[in-house]
C-alpha cells in the first residue's frame, strides 16, 4: 500500500473526560497497526487490500498505520492500561504482530496485555505459543470464529473452527498454559462453542464485542438473549461491551441507546465482575470518537460496577500490572 489515507472523526468527535470514572480505566480491546511502515515485515492482508468490504463496512478510512501515539492520544484522558487484539487472522508470522505491539508499548510507557494470533489446529502450535511467550504483555490467543453459514458476508472465519477436534487440542494447549482465549462468534454459535469448551473448563474465555448482537430483530434480540445465558453459566467466561458500531452506526446518536438493553442483560448474566470495556479502536473509529464510545457505555453501567467494568476487571482478567 503507497499512501496514507487521512480520516477525521465525525462531528460528535469532540475531546471528553471519563464520565465519573474517578480511578481513570483500562481499554479491554483495541489495535494498532502498521500496514504503510511494517507491512512487508508484518505481512497485514486485509489493511492492505484496500476498500474491500468488511462484515463491519467499508474499512477504507483505518487502512493505515494506526500506532500506539496515535491511540493513547485518541482522548484528553488516556487509558492507564490497555488490552491489544490481534488484527488480521491470516499473518504469516502473528509473532512479527506481538513483538511490534510490545515495542510501540514499551516505547510509549504504556502497560500492555496482548492477546496475538496462533492458529490453534496447526502442528507447529507449541512452537509459536512459545515464541510469542517471549515478549512480558502475552496473555492469550484469539482465532477468530465468527462464521455464518448463510451469511458469507458477515462471517470472519474461513471455516468451522469449533468443531474441528485439532483446534480444539489447541485450547487444551492453551489451558496448560495458563493463557486465556477471546472468542468472538455469533450466538447462532453458542452451543457449538460450549460444546468445543467442555473439555477446558479451567481455561478463561473473553467474549470479545458484546456477542456479536447484529440481528436487531425482536427474533435475533431472543436467540442473543438465549446464547448470553447459555455462555454466562459456563465459569471462567468473561463478555466485554464492545464493537457496538459494527452492529449500528448510529449506535452513539440515535434518540433512545439501541444497545442499553444489551448492556443491561450481560450485567445480569455475567455479574459486575465478569464484564469489561473495550473501545475497539480505531475500527470504531469509523462511527465515533473515542470518548463519545467510553461515555457512552459507562452512562449505561451502574455507578456500583464501572470501577470494575472499566478498570479492575480488565486488570484482573489479563493480568495487566499498573505503573
Amino acid at each position: 500500500m503507497s499512501r496514507l489515507c487521512e480520516f477525521h472523526c465525525p462531528e460528535d468527535a469532540a475531546l471528553s473526560t471519563p464520565l465519573l470514572l474517578p480511578s481513570g480505566y483500562a481499554d479491554a480491546h483495541h489495535h494498532i497497526w502498521a500496514p504503510v511502515t511494517r507491512g512487508a515485515a508484518i505481512g497485514y492482508g486485509w489493511l492492505c487490500d484496500i476498500g474491500a468490504p468488511k462484515p463491519f463496512g467499508d474499512p477504507t478510512p483505518i487502512q493505515r498505520d494506526y500506532m500506539m501515539a496515535e491511540f493513547l492520544a485518541e482522548d484528553t484522558a488516556a487509558p492507564r492500561a490497555s488490552v491489544h487484539i490481534q488484527t488480521d487472522g491470516a499473518l504469516p508470522d502473528p509473532v512479527a504482530e506481538t513483538a511490534f505491539v510490545q515495542a510501540e508499548a514499551d516505547a510509549a510507557g504504556h502497560p500492555v496485555a496482548i492477546i496475538g494470533l496462533a492458529d490453534l489446529s496447526a502442528p507447529d502450535l507449541d512452537r509459536t505459543l512459545a515464541r510469542h511467550g517471549q515478549y512480558r504483555g502475552f496473555r492469550g490467543v484469539r482465532q477468530i470464529v465468527a462464521r455464518l453459514a448463510d451469511r458469507p458476508d458477515l462471517s470472519f472465519a474461513p471455516r468451522g473452527f469449533l468443531a474441528d477436534p485439532n483446534w480444539r487440542d489447541g485450547l487444551k494447549r492453551l489451558e496448560g498454559l495458563g493463557l486465556c482465549f477471546d472468542l468472538q462468534l455469533y450466538p447462532a454459535q453458542a452451543e457449538a462453542a460450549l460444546e468445543a469448551l467442555a473439555a477446558t473448563p479451567a481455561l478463561t474465555v473473553i467474549i470479545d464485542h458484546a456477542l456479536s448482537p447484529y440481528d436487531a430483530s425482536p427474533t435475533g434480540f431472543a436467540r442473543w438473549k438465549a446464547a448470553v445465558h447459555l455462555l454466562a453459566a459456563r465459569p471462567r467466561t468473561h463478555v466485554k461491551l464492545s464493537g457496538f458500531g459494527m452492529y449500528r452506526r448510529d449506535w452513539v446518536t440515535a434518540a433512545v441507546p439501541p444497545f442499553a438493553p444489551h448492556i443491561a442483560h450481560l450485567l445480569a448474566e455475567f455479574g459486575g465482575d465478569r464484564v469489561m470495556w473495550g473501545s475497539n479502536y480505531p475500527v470504531e473509529k469509523l462511527v465515533t470518537a473515542y470518548g463519545t464510545a467510553r461515555d457512552l457505555v459507562a452512562d449505561l453501567v451502574p455507578p456500583a460496577d464501572r470501577d470494575g467494568v472499566f478498570l479492575h476487571n480488565i486488570i484482573n482478567t489479563y493480568s495487566v500490572t499498573l505503573p
